[in-house]
């Protein structure tokens, strides 16, 4: 017997706030979520014409004026977190995707921004069964690469904060977990690289492409919706098979 797809990681009537979501890989995710039936808070840092590009995107295909805002702030500063939920009213799943733009604010952005994120998620985030908080590693933080020092530190203390915080939620029937991609092929990979180097990364998993933005984002609505309850505390890789 078959099923409707359209049952499967049905989003309707929840609200989803996600940081970094004006481009890349958030930008996907928010319209993926919103395809699934979420109302989408479009977090970002500098783009407003990205920003609210994407939240006209949401707004056409749902026919509805309120099923996106765009909100800006900075992730790794308490009072626009705080702003980012004010917006969403009543939210129930969390994308913590803040993209790295200043290699300065590396653990401020990464570390401490998912820190603050997820406090804050934990305050206002749905109990009972529909709440969800998904943050965001990389693959370079299950390995070791020259040069990428401070980055895999921010990265691996985003994913123990994402397993702690799982417990510290139990009894709220709040899952936390967080997606670990490999290379993505977005303006920020690209971005200063070599063909070379693009090359060593596009030949490095199994399947030998760079991943795109529409490969990540199903997971994560699988990880936002009821079918997804079940998994909670991990740390998933989606790489092409980088890693094995």
């Amino acid at each position: 017997r078959g099923f409707s797809s359209t049952l499967l990681c049905n989003l309707k009537w929840r609200v989803a706030v996600v940081t970094g979501g004006s481009r890349g890989i958030g930008r996907r995710i928010c319209r993926t979520l919103a395809e699934k039936g979420a109302s989408v808070v479009v977090c970002y840092q500098r783009d407003s014409a990205a920003a609210s590009e994407v939240v006209s995107l949401i707004c056409q295909h749902s026919g509805s004026a309120s099923s996106a805002v765009a909100v800006q702030g900075d992730a790794s500063a308490p009072p626009d977190v705080s702003r980012f939920f004010d917006a969403a009213v009543s939210a129930s799943v969390i994308i913590e995707n803040t993209p790295l733009e200043d290699r300065q604010r590396i653990m401020d952005v990464n570390a401490t921004g998912t820190f603050l994120v997820c406090q804050e998620a934990a305050k206002r985030v749905t109990v009972g069964g529909h709440g969800r908080i998904i943050t965001f590693s990389s693959i370079f933080a299950q390995g070791v690469r020259a040069g990428y020092g401070a980055y895999i530190a921010s990265k691996a203390a985003v994913e123990a904060l994402t397993k702690v915080l799982a417990k510290e939620l139990r009894g709220r029937r709040i899952t936390v977990n967080c997606v670990s991609p490999g290379a993505v092929a977005t303006d920020m990979l690209y971005a200063g690289r070599s063909e070379a180097s693009l090359e060593e990364l596009r030949v490095a998993p199994v399947l030998e492409r760079l991943g795109r933005t529409e490969d990540i984002a199903p997971l994560v609505s699988f990880l936002a919706s009821d079918e997804g309850e079940w998994v909670n505390g991990q740390v998933i890789r989606i790489d092409g098979g980088t890693v094995i």
